[in-house]
């Protein structure tokens, strides 16, 4: 028998429309938790704001140089007159820190926080991302004349021009006369028979401990000029001691300047030299009178022997004599292998050129020795070995450079920041604090009780 097919308006009549109305366990559970949970979570966040953490509300852990600030919201973000959110301020960055400006002509001046990037875990806030950077290098403008820097900078590795030291034309602006290929020949003649120098023999970071082979006794310990290097790199094993006679050069070329004397001349101007030669002869002659009696070679007769007599000096006529050679000795010979002298008509003395080794090569970047100390010294400055002019520049270029820094996770740092600052550190002001000890207690929790 063929079923009867029901009308849309029967099967409507079967749904019960007061389901919603009887009771049901899921539907007073929900009931419950809806009442409940935003009464829990008020509670939760009125318990937080009764003892003043605020750590609730933080986005993200703090990095590890503002750990101490983690329940101290209000230290950095500031709440603005009209304004419901507290963002992060650059006021509030600079109650702590100096950031002086990049530069006098730049176009605009970001954020502190859009470079600073906070909550993000324990990272270094000076890891800063390269679009920080090319927002204005990718396309270089200035409020004033053209910048004679690279203008379409993008990345390290392919767009980067070539170090200015090595560009093409460029020569080292020293004048003291060093010959590397010979400094590092097998057969090179020291103090004590012949040695075979090393690269860390005249070249060391200030960090270094170890008294100087060739040189005084004394560790390194000079630094180079930090005043433009962010506080951060400032670690005294950066940047290679600036060269001295004394503690480089002075065991293998002495300024011996008479055998009657052991003593040698100070590493000097040549007016301190002759006075220390004026002194040296004047105590030595009352001590020697016969040495006022010199021979003078009789050369009258050109065909015949030459014979000597002799005629008997004033004191000052011998002290004059001596000063004459041993400083025509120092001048003409033991000077000028290093030095450029320059002899003025009728003046007394010579005129050395100001020596002009650069302690820092890259003036715009920060350079880090100690962090490449496992590399042989040679893989980066290969040029040594054959140099045989001071005007060599023996820098490595860009190439070299890429070799390890590049892109890629299995890469040294190539972002900008590994070698560049933006704050220019030569105008840094100091900053007068503005914490104290018991709120930074309180911030951390370890506040004593009273």
């Amino acid at each position: 028998m063929p079923r009867s097919r029901l009308s849309t308006k029967k099967l409507a009549q079967r749904i019960d429309m007061d389901y919603f109305k009887r009771p049901h366990p899921f539907r007073r559970l929900r009931s419950i938790l809806s009442i409940c949970l935003p009464l829990l979570a008020l509670i939760w966040l009125g318990w937080y704001a009764l003892a003043r953490n605020n750590r609730v509300y933080s986005s993200g852990t703090l990095s590890r140089s503002h750990a101490v600030l983690t329940q101290e919201c209000g230290a950095c973000h500031l709440k603005e007159s009209g304004s419901f959110s507290a963002k992060a301020s650059d006021r509030a960055c600079e109650s702590c820190h100096d950031g002086p400006i990049h530069h006098a002509n730049q176009t605009f001046q970001p954020n502190c926080s859009s470079c600073h990037q906070e909550h993000r875990g324990h990272l270094r806030l000076a890891a800063t991302a390269d679009t920080s950077c090319t927002q204005c290098h990718a396309d270089l403008h200035s409020n004033g004349p053209s910048p004679h820097f690279a203008h379409d900078i993008t990345r390290f590795d392919g767009g980067h021009p070539e170090f200015a030291a090595v560009r093409s034309g460029s020569s080292d602006p020293g004048t003291i006369k060093l010959n590397h290929a010979i400094h590092l020949r097998h057969d090179l003649k020291g103090p004590n028979g012949s040695v075979q120098l090393d690269c860390e023999d005249c070249h060391r970071t200030a960090g270094t401990k170890e008294s100087w082979k060739f040189g005084s006794t004394t560790p390194a310990s000079a630094r180079a000029d930090a005043k433009d290097i962010p506080p951060s790199k400032q670690t005294g094993r950066a940047n290679m001691v600036p060269i001295a006679y004394a503690k480089h050069c002075s065991g293998c070329h002495g300024l011996q300047f008479d055998p009657r004397f052991q003593e040698q001349v100070p590493h000097d101007t040549p007016a301190v030299i002759h006075a220390f030669l004026l002194q040296k002869f004047q105590q030595y002659i009352p001590s020697h009178p016969s040495e006022l009696r010199v021979a003078a070679p009789n050369r009258n007769l050109p065909q015949q022997p030459v014979t000597t007599t002799s005629r008997v000096l004033t004191a000052q006529e011998w002290v004059t004599l001596r000063v004459a050679e041993s400083e025509e000795l120092l001048w003409r010979k033991t000077c000028s292998q290093c030095h450029s002298l320059a002899f003025a008509p009728n003046a007394p003395l010579p005129t050395i050129a100001k020596s002009d080794i650069a302690s820092r090569w890259f003036s715009h970047a920060v350079f880090d020795h100690d962090a490449h100390k496992f590399l042989k010294c040679i893989e980066c400055h290969a040029g040594a070995t054959t140099s045989q002019s001071t005007a060599d520049v023996l820098l490595p270029g860009i190439r070299t450079c890429e070799k390890c820094h590049h892109s890629g996770a299995e890469s040294a740092e190539s972002r900008c920041f590994e070698c560049h600052t933006y704050h220019d550190w030569g105008k840094e002001k100091p900053v007068k604090g503005s914490f104290t000890l018991r709120a930074s207690a309180v911030a951390t929790g370890n506040a004593p009780s009273q």
